[in-house]
């Protein structure tokens, strides 16, 4: 099986946050998956009558797509009772039981990021960091190294002080998928809400590693780190109200 048709083995399988995120992996990606067949798939799994005709009822099945999922999304929210003032974000990463990275990062910090990408970056890892959703990330000062042979792991609790309580955001997850192509490896946990809101689950936070090739393929070079809820907060303001959602103990 080819590198091409293994993609358009997988690409159906995706929901259309994580295809659209394929798009930006590289060109060749791009033009696979805007194959409106994909995009078929994912609708039918949301609307299955409107699969039924022959053809969309608009252009193309992603357009159709677009257009609801961002009106699902552009819509306007109280200000957040949380802060980022509010958070300490704990974060430790192993390399099988070896700790390589062990900090304990105020949100403020987290949230401020990095504004400018360091230089060596690759294109595709560039035009991630300078995307729009809003994710929290933070320079690794000194750099490290992680061979690809390794089992890397990482957790990250989060403590509110105006509460004085803590919340697990991931918890010992490994970074299964390396993109050598974006210079990320990517981890993942789906996030634990509290009782008072039974009707929240399937919202995962996404961990990664962010790195520059260095001439050795077999050992990642890690400037930064980086977290998001892409899937369903892409603002500050969803990231604060998903965050003050969490089973905090």
């Amino acid at each position: 099986m080819t590198y091409e048709e293994v993609l358009k083995a997988v690409f159906p399988l995706l929901e259309g946050v994580d295809l659209a995120s394929c798009m930006a992996v590289c060109k060749q990606w791009r033009d696979i998956a805007r194959d409106d067949y994909f995009w078929k798939c994912i609708c039918a799994k949301r609307w299955p009558s409107i699969c039924k005709q022959r053809s969309p009822p608009t252009v193309t099945y992603y357009k159709l797509y677009q257009t609801f999922y961002k009106r699902q999304h552009c819509r306007t929210l109280p200000p957040p009772k949380l802060s980022f003032d509010d958070l300490d974000f704990f974060i430790d990463i192993w390399t099988e039981d070896r700790l390589i990275f062990s900090e304990v990062v105020p949100g403020q910090v987290l949230q401020n990021g990095f504004k400018i990408p360091p230089p060596g970056i690759c294109d595709v890892l560039r035009f991630h960091l300078e995307g729009p959703e809003f994710r929290m990330r933070l320079p690794v000062k000194p750099r490290f190294t992680v061979p690809l042979s390794q089992t890397v792991s990482v957790s990250v609790l989060v403590a509110r002080k105006d509460s004085n309580t803590v919340a697990c955001i991931i918890n010992k997850t490994m970074f299964e998928y390396i993109d050598q192509t974006a210079y990320r490896a990517m981890a993942f946990d789906y996030l634990d809400f509290s009782p008072v809101h039974p009707f929240i689950s399937g919202a995962r936070a996404w961990f990664s590693l962010l790195f520059i090739e260095d001439g050795n393929e077999d050992v990642i070079d890690v400037f930064g780190i980086e977290m998001d809820f892409c899937d369903t907060a892409n603002s500050k303001e969803e990231v604060l109200w998903l965050l003050d959602m969490l089973d905090w103990q």
